[in-house]
């Protein structure tokens, strides 16, 4: 095939069929298993992480499949440039590079905003991310 045959070939597909596999499987998911969306909590959170079609890895693991679980408090989900980066670890980012599945927050009082998502063993979430539903609770 000559090149400019080549170029009109590659330019007709989707951009979609020009990417790289994807780091995770297809049927791959993170949720959250508690709290429900809407609970009311007294206190403290307890947070327990689901996943399914993929394996949890303490950061620093290099394996494709795997990875470690965090939680985005009252933040937006990272889009472009931010899913080529390690995510932050503040008051909205939470990490569990120890492949922890469940942890306790320590939330003020009012409603909040919870998504989990699951990054690589540098902490980087992948394009596109694994992420959870957004769930909304109530800290009374």
């Amino acid at each position: 095939m000559n090149r400019l045959a080549w170029l009109a070939l590659v330019f007709a597909l989707p951009a979609s069929a020009l990417r790289a596999e994807p780091y995770w499987p297809e049927k791959a998911r993170v949720y959250f298993i508690t709290p429900a969306n809407g609970a009311v909590v007294n206190g403290k959170v307890e947070v327990k992480f689901g996943l399914s079609g993929v394996g949890v890895a303490p950061a620093g693991t290099d394996k494709a499949g795997v990875g470690h679980h965090h939680v985005l408090i009252d933040a937006e989900t990272p889009k472009g440039d931010e899913l080529n980066q390690p995510l932050p670890a503040n008051a909205h980012v939470k990490h569990f590079g120890g492949g922890q599945t469940e942890t306790v927050l320590d939330l003020p009082p009012g409603r909040h905003k919870l998504q989990l998502i699951l990054a690589d063993g540098n902490h980087i979430p992948h394009d596109p991310p694994l992420v959870s539903e957004i769930i909304e609770i109530e800290v009374k």
